[in-house]
């Protein structure tokens, strides 16, 4: 056996920031076995996660060694200024998850230590996927990822509805990752290469191969599912509504993040988008997610259902910019979805926190428990509505600029019928986000059956959910930061 040498852990530099939440993994596993407690538990996650982000950002702004090895084509992962913008935002995202779990489990009877665990085995996996750059380590970052979102999803076994939201996404999750496989050996069977970057290479050679446009295909479709686009979208609104708040908040943002990334770079470094074919299956599900999502939605009055429905359509938006400006849109998507993430864990957060403490008989899911919450909470209602109108994408919010951008790079692509898509969508969801806004304010209910407690705001999960208030106002009043940050975020 070979010794470890210097070189050696230089290279491993990079990985500095997943490496501190894969440590944190290990030393909750040895608090747990010797004593169980909630706080111990919940403290260790937050503090490795922190440490993880500050090294991170550290490493972006020079602070902090992160290594001098060049990018090369044949590695499994590599750690460019994409990634790193992309690993910031899962950080910041799990942070917020695992701050809401915190108080939503506080009165759970059964273990609570072991949620922690599998969050941050899901998120290790989230971070892996927005560094992969091969075939292999597509798959396995992906399935390190959904693999604990099984568990996650069911945790709160005690209520059918979350058993029934984790056994509907196993059983898709398996289906989709099949077809993924399947579309990854036909392509290999082709290209005879499992990188991404030397795909691009001979594509020119082979641009007609049926056997690499059915590959192609399939793991579009896979893709499309772990996007929750249409056609594949079944799955959503009934995954969302059953999952435990804190969970749909993680599947709503980190979930979603390491997804998107994962596929432009798959696609870009592909040069996949070049195919005619590809590029019509993404201008069809990026339209049947647009319509599907928002008319659907209009008929919701489950807000957590809604709120999937949502998110099919502004993955549809995502899809947009990809088919218009192609290998342009690696910083334009990260935008986009850094401020979808950080939205939906304020719209989210709102729900988690009027469902806490955990409940048998469910949680603060539909429309008629929001009646009137502007009388008794006025600064929890503040927060929904900041969220709801970003969602909306009007102007002062960061929502308004994303949508924006996402609009501009579809005239750029002289998509001139996607652009009119996004602007039709936005004036149907507009529809439903308002109809949650007069929820807010109409007259109260006499009987209230969900409420915060009365210090949420001063509390981590409150304080976490006003942060992401602030963020989504102060990048839509001055946008030009998170414009300049979202600039670097490119593929080497």
């Amino acid at each position: 056996m070979n010794d470890i040498t210097m070189n050696d852990l230089i290279g491993l530099l990079p990985y500095a920031p997943i490496i501190a939440v894969v440590i944190t993994v290990l030393t909750v596993m040895i608090a747990i076995t010797f004593k169980r407690s909630h706080m111990v538990t919940g403290t260790i996650t937050v503090a490795g996660l922190n440490i993880g982000l500050f090294t991170l950002i550290g490493q972006m702004i020079g602070v902090i060694e992160s290594g001098s090895i060049a990018p090369n084509a044949e590695q499994l992962f590599v750690i460019d200024n994409f990634a790193q913008f992309n690993m910031v935002v899962i950080f910041i995202c799990a942070l917020a998850c695992c701050t809401l779990s915190y108080a939503y489990l506080a009165n759970l009877k059964d273990n609570k230590e072991e949620l922690y665990l599998l969050m941050l085995l899901s998120t290790i996996g989230a971070l892996l996927m927005v560094s992969a750059q091969h075939m292999a380590s597509f798959f396995m970052s992906l399935e390190m990822l959904s693999v604990p979102l099984y568990g996650l999803l069911a945790y709160t076994y005690m209520r059918n509805q979350s058993l029934e939201s984790g056994l509907k996404y196993l059983v898709l999750s398996a289906t989709a990752s099949a077809t993924l496989l399947m579309g990854m050996a036909f392509i290999y069977a082709e290209v005879g290469s499992l990188a991404f970057k030397p795909i691009s290479m001979v594509l020119g050679n082979i641009f007609e191969s049926p056997l690499l446009i059915l590959g192609a295909a399939m793991m579009m479709f896979g893709i499309a599912f772990k996007l929750s686009a249409a056609p594949f979208h079944m799955w959503t609104p009934d995954v969302y509504e059953g999952a435990p708040a804190p969970i749909a908040t993680f599947l709503a943002s980190v979930s979603k993040v390491a997804m998107m990334a994962l596929a432009v770079r798959f696609l870009i470094d592909t040069a996949l988008l070049a195919l005619p074919s590809v590029q019509m299956l993404l201008m069809v599900m990026a339209t049947l997610s647009i319509l599907v999502g928002n008319l659907l939605a209009v008929r919701q009055t489950s807000l957590k259902r809604l709120l999937g429905y949502s998110s099919i359509a502004h993955m549809g938006y995502v899809m947009i910019v990809i088919v218009s400006i192609g290998s342009a849109a690696d910083s334009i998507s990260s935008m986009y979805m850094a401020v979808y993430a950080f939205t939906s864990i304020g719209a989210f957060g709102v729900v988690t926190l009027m469902s806490s403490p955990y409940r048998l008989s469910g949680e603060a899911d539909e429309l008629t428990h929001y009646q009137g919450l502007f009388w008794r909470r006025p600064l929890l209602t503040a927060v929904m509505t900041i969220m709801m109108l970003s969602l909306a994408g009007i102007p002062l919010t960061a929502g308004f600029i994303t949508k924006l951008f996402a609009i501009l790079a579809a005239v750029q692509g002289t998509n001139w019928f996607l652009a009119a898509m996004i602007i039709l969508g936005s004036a149907i969801g507009l529809f439903y986000y308002l109809r949650v806004l007069l929820t807010l304010f109409k007259r109260p209910k006499q009987f209230i059956e969900f409420d915060v407690s009365g210090q949420w705001g001063i509390r981590t999960g409150g304080i976490m959910v006003i942060a992401v208030t602030a963020i989504i106002l102060f990048f839509g009043i001055l946008p030009n930061s998170m414009i300049e940050w979202a600039s670097l975020a490119r593929i080497w």
